[in-house]
Order: C-alpha cells, then sequence, then structure tokens
C-alpha cells in the first residue's frame, strides 16, 4: 500500500511540476503563484528570499514583461518529496534589448499538492553579461531601482525589487 501511496504522489508532484512550466510558458503567472503553499520559500541567485506571496508577485512581474519570453522545459522528476526541473529561458532584456538564454536547474519540496521550497540554480554571472553586456551586475542597480519605484503601490513587489537591489535583508 505504501509502494502504491509513494507511486500517486510521485505522480502528483509530476503533475504539479508541469502544470508550474505549462503556466510559466504561458506566461500565467497568477497560475504559477497557486503552485505555492502559502508560506512557502522561493529563492534564486536574484531573489535570495521570497515568502511565497513575494515569490507569486515575482511570477506575474516576469510573465507579464516578458513579452518575448520562451520557456522551454528540458527534463523534470519527481518523487514523494518533491522534484527537479532543468528549464531554460530566452528572452529579450527589455532595458537593454539585450537577448538572454538562461539555464536553470530547479529544486521544489512539495507537500499537500503544493510547492512549500523552490529554488532555481543559475550563473548569475552569465545571466549578467548577456543581460547588461561586458559590465555585467553592476548595470543592473539602476533598472532595479526603477524597477522598485514602479513597484511601490504593490507591497509584494516593492520588496522583490528592494530584496534585488540588497536594500533589505
Amino acid at each position: 500500500m505504501n509502494a502504491m501511496m509513494g507511486r500517486m504522489n510521485d505522480q502528483s508532484n509530476t503533475d504539479l511540476i508541469e502544470r508550474f512550466y505549462t503556466a510559466f510558458a504561458e506566461r500565467d503567472g497568477a497560475e504559477m503563484a497557486a503552485c505555492y503553499a502559502p508560506d512557502a520559500h522561493f529563492s534564486d541567485p536574484v531573489f535570495t528570499d521570497l515568502d511565497g506571496r513575494e515569490a507569486g508577485a515575482m511570477w506575474r512581474m516576469l510573465t507579464e514583461r516578458g513579452q518575448d519570453l520562451k520557456i522551454d522545459l528540458v527534463e523534470h522528476e519527481a518523487n514523494e518529496a518533491g522534484g527537479s526541473a532543468r528549464w531554460i529561458a530566452r528572452y529579450t532584456f527589455g532595458e537593454t534589448g539585450r537577448p538572454v538564454i538562461n539555464d536553470v536547474q530547479a529544486s521544489f519540496a512539495i507537500e499537500n499538492g503544493k510547492i512549500v521550497d523552490h529554488h532555481d540554480d543559475f550563473s548569475f554571472y552569465d545571466w549578467s553579461r548577456q543581460a547588461l553586456g561586458a559590465s555585467g551586475f553592476p548595470a543592473a542597480e539602476p533598472l532595479l531601482a526603477a524597477t522598485l519605484a514602479e513597484a511601490k503601490g504593490d507591497e509584494a513587489l516593492r520588496r522583490v525589487a528592494a530584496l534585488a537591489l540588497g536594500q533589505i535583508g
């Protein structure tokens, strides 16, 4: 019986990961946010410590702004406790007009059909050189400051931008 329940959880977790990346490919940030538990945690090289609401705000921001965003779910797997995925984002970085291809490795902890912990890993150095040119990260600060100013009406989005700028820890 336990083996059967484990296989069912594996499939449920696989379905959740596929649902998340299908929503991403369709630029549906609200559906992506719905995949998270309310007390979920998200981190990546830019947004190092977001709660579930902040992660949802980040995905909504990225999917709304990514006019030519293309997401490819390259591979994924799941087990009873969570799963992993490798995905590639292709888009034009709006502030510079530069093309970006970001190869990301994701890991998930999943409980009760919701993501409770999500970590994306990618080379920030490679991303910043593609998005910003040879100057890399130092050029990102004014762009993130503009995002922060624009987000002042949305507290979760404001916190996402402030975290990226290192204004709060």
